[in-house]
């Protein structure tokens, strides 16, 4: 190809450098990877990466290709061991579906950060509504009960928490959340509690002797009067 420098490895550029110029040398082959651009590159060949990888990234990008369950992820690596193989860009995109911007994308990608630069990167979750400052004011409500919120009832329940947070704190929430904040910070409400006693049978006993003396007329043999 013509206008190529001659000895590139004399070179020693500390990053990739965009530019899209004829005839200058795009990335420093220290490793692996390099770009060139000729005076005579057809058009669809300017800016094109051209990729040589050691055996061993070539054999480690095929043994990922092969086995990884992210379908993003492989269609990438498929574009870096295109290009190692020497195919040109756009044949890569129309044998992968993808666009000729995606092709570069990815192979710059690789280029500056390795495999990470392939991995897809997970978004942000939604910022958590229940923060862990809450839950020493939902135990507090707890322990107070709900008349001291000025609510009639006796008990708290998870929905009628979640019903009250929404009120005090406009922080609306499910009760299944609610349920699985209050037992990670153990937060349960109370619920009441019936509990059945024995009655002593001395006492019962002695209960109805004195019934059955009423009904007969006569006063218990303990009455004082």
């Amino acid at each position: 190809m013509a206008g190529l420098v001659p000895a590139i490895h004399d070179f020693k550029l500390p990053q990739l450098v965009r530019e899209r110029r004829r005839g200058c040398l795009i990335h420093d082959p220290v490793d692996f990877v390099y770009i060139v651009l000729g005076r005579d590159t057809p058009a669809e060949d300017y800016a094109m990466i051209r990729v040589r990888l050691p055996e061993a990234d070539v054999r480690r990008l095929e043994e990922i290709f092969r086995t990884t369950a992210d379908a993003k992820l492989r269609h990438r690596v498929q574009i870096v061991l295109m290009a190692h193989r020497g195919r040109r860009h756009p044949d890569i995109a129309a044998d992968t579906g993808t666009s000729h911007r995606s092709v570069t994308r990815w192979l710059n990608a690789y280029l500056d950060r390795g495999l990470d630069g392939l991995r897809p990167r997970t978004a942000p979750g939604a910022k958590p509504k229940l923060t862990p400052d809450l839950a020493p004011v939902l135990r507090q409500w707890v322990i107070d009960g709900p008349a001291r919120q000025g609510l009639d009832r006796a008990n708290w329940t998870y929905a009628e928490l979640a019903d009250h947070l929404l009120k005090t704190k406009s922080i609306r929430i499910g009760t299944s959340a609610l349920q699985a904040f209050g037992a990670k910070h153990g937060i349960r409400p109370y619920r009441p509690t019936y509990k059945y006693l024995r009655g002593d049978a001395t006492k019962q006993q002695t209960a109805r002797a004195e019934i059955a003396d009423l009904k007969k007329g006569r006063k218990p043999a303990n009455s004082c009067c």
